[in-house]
């Protein structure tokens, strides 16, 4: 790899260690050299010997030039899209996913957290076999790809940049039933599910028949699912029925979504026509866009999260009490982003976080729920 961060050569050396996923005492020993003298060279307090220079770079497997000399532009690496990408030079998060790489639009919702996110890189091509070319913006870092709908997700952000060496963090926000499928198909590490299967449990039915190659299933979080409502509509308001009496206007998720589907099932138990509501056929992309657009006066009502009401400040009817889990493919389990992921998942931090938000609960996070084992001719 070579250096695209100018002439910060301390820089350049700290991300070529983390992305090898070297500490720097270990990238010390692998050198010969004091882990005092690794950190010097990487805060910029010292410039290296020559001999400490070729030593840093031939344990890294680079030269001297690519660490220590001029910025060159990189050499374009194949991605698998998470989702489709947009014309030459859309910004992308690029992410290593094993020995390939994964790469994930920023653009629409997951384009920001009220802010542009770093791209890792920039589309710059095609290839027959449907991966796109990507030039990467920095060195590839060892990066947690996560997808699901919790809002929460972003608080693994933290925790994980303070392992040693860090991993990053990259959320793909989208619906349990697409999560999944990113999943089984190795394009994310992570797919973060609330899905009712037919016995009535959350995740481990749905898991196992959408990911063949088996996985394990580990808690995050609990909350209630139910109707958000504008607080001036809310008397009177004790269920769908009156929803659709009242003629409110409705902000729906999209289809594969748990929210859409606790909709369509207390429709069906109702014997309320969806013709019935205006707005059936609107799709918002996750639970904190439902309650934007109900606060925001687009519509009256939607199903979401009672933490996404709470956020909001908005009235909640609930209807369904749900459990949030984390689903990881069996052959990524072992990998570093995974087990750093395992790691996090127990921190005091975390758990403190998720406690403060209103609607949460983590009584279950990092514990063990199941092991999936592969469905006939699913790989391992």
């Amino acid at each position: 790899m070579t250096d695209q961060g100018g002439g910060d050569s301390g820089a350049v050396l700290r991300l070529a260690r983390q992305a090898r996923g070297f500490s720097q005492q270990q990238l010390a020993g692998m050198a010969g050299v004091s882990r005092q003298a690794v950190s010097a060279v990487e805060s910029g307090l010292s410039d290296p010997s020559l001999r400490v220079a070729l030593a840093l770079a031939r344990a890294l497997g680079m030269t001297v030039e690519e660490v220590f000399g001029p910025g060159l532009p990189a050499s374009p690496v194949s991605a698998r899209p998470v989702a489709p990408l947009g014309d030459e030079h859309a910004r992308v998060a690029l992410a290593p996913m094993g020995d390939d790489f994964v790469a994930l639009p920023l653009s629409g919702p997951a384009a920001s957290r009220a802010g542009f996110l770093p791209a890792g890189g920039l589309v710059c091509g095609a290839s027959g076999d449907g991966t796109r070319s990507v030039r990467p913006i920095g060195l590839p870092r060892p990066t947690l790809v996560v997808a699901g709908c919790d809002p929460a997700l972003p608080l693994l952000e933290t925790p994980l940049g303070l392992l040693d060496p860090p991993v990053v963090l990259s959320w793909w926000p989208c619906p349990s039933e697409e999560a999944l499928r990113l999943a089984a198909a190795g394009l994310v590490h992570v797919a973060g599910v609330h899905l009712r299967g037919r016995s009535g449990d959350y995740n481990t039915g749905p898991a196992g028949e959408l990911v063949p190659q088996g996985a394990e299933v580990i808690g995050f979080c609990s909350w209630r699912e139910g109707l958000v409502l504008r607080r001036g509509l809310a008397d009177g308001v004790t269920g769908l029925r009156d929803v659709a009496r009242r003629g409110l206007r409705l902000v729906n998720r999209e289809p594969g979504s748990e929210a859409r589907s606790v909709l369509d099932r207390e429709l069906g138990r109702l014997g309320i026509d969806a013709g019935q509501l205006p707005g059936y056929g609107t799709r918002a992309t996750g639970h904190l866009q439902v309650a934007s657009a109900i606060a925001a006066g687009l519509a009256d009502v939607g199903v979401a999260s009672e933490p996404a009401a709470l956020a909001y400040g908005l009235a909640f009817v609930p209807l369904a009490a749900e459990r949030y889990d984390l689903v990881i493919p069996a052959g990524l389990a072992g990998s570093r982003e995974v087990q750093g992921l395992v790691k996090v998942l127990s921190s005091r931090w975390l758990l403190d976080q998720l406690a403060s938000l209103p609607g949460y609960d983590p009584a279950r996070c990092g514990e063990h729920i199941a092991t999936l084992p592969p469905k006939s001719g699913g790989r391992p």
